[in-house]
C-alpha cells in the first residue's frame, strides 16, 4: 500500500506515516537508491530553514542579498552534510518506529543489494 500524494509529501517533509505503512516505510528505505532517497527527503526538510534564514539576514536585518544567499546556502550545505552523516542511524531508527527491530534495514540491504554489486564489481574487474 503506498501513501497517497499528500501523505508522501508529509512523509518527505519529515512526518510520520500512519502505521498501515509500515511495509511501504522498510521498503523505502532498503531499496538500491535509499540514499538518495535520504538525501532527497533531507534537502526537504533543510530547505524551509535556509529560505527562511536568508528571508531575514536581507528583510529584517537589511544584509545584502549575496550575503543572504551564501549563509542559506551553507546553512543548507551543512544540515544535508549532517543528516548523510547519520544516514544508517536515522533509518535504523524510523524503521524501528514502526515495529521493525533495530538494524533489520541496514541487514535486509546487505543481504539483498551487497551481492549484486559484488557480482557486477567482480565482472568488471575481476575478469
Amino acid at each position: 500500500m503506498t501513501p497517497n500524494p499528500f501523505l508522501h509529501l508529509w512523509y518527505l517533509l519529515g512526518g510520520r506515516l500512519p502505521r498501515r505503512y509500515r511495509e511501504w516505510v522498510f521498503a523505502d528505505v532498503t531499496r538500491k537508491d535509499w540514499l538518495v532517497r535520504f538525501t532527497v527527503r533531507a534537502l526537504l526538510q533543510v530547505l524551509p530553514l535556509s529560505l527562511a534564514i536568508a528571508l531575514v539576514l536581507v528583510l529584517a536585518l537589511g544584509s545584502p542579498v549575496g550575503l543572504a544567499v551564501a549563509c542559506g546556502g551553507i546553512g543548507l550545505i551543512v544540515g544535508v552534510y549532517f543528516s548523510l552523516s547519520y544516514a544508517a542511524e536515522s533509518v535504523e531508527n524510523r524503521v524501528t518506529k514502526y515495529g521493525y527491530p533495530r538494524g533489520s534495514a541496514g541487514e535486509y540491504r546487505r543481504s539483498h543489494h551487497d551481492k549484486d554489486e559484488e557480482d557486477r564489481y567482480n565482472s568488471t574487474w575481476r575478469s
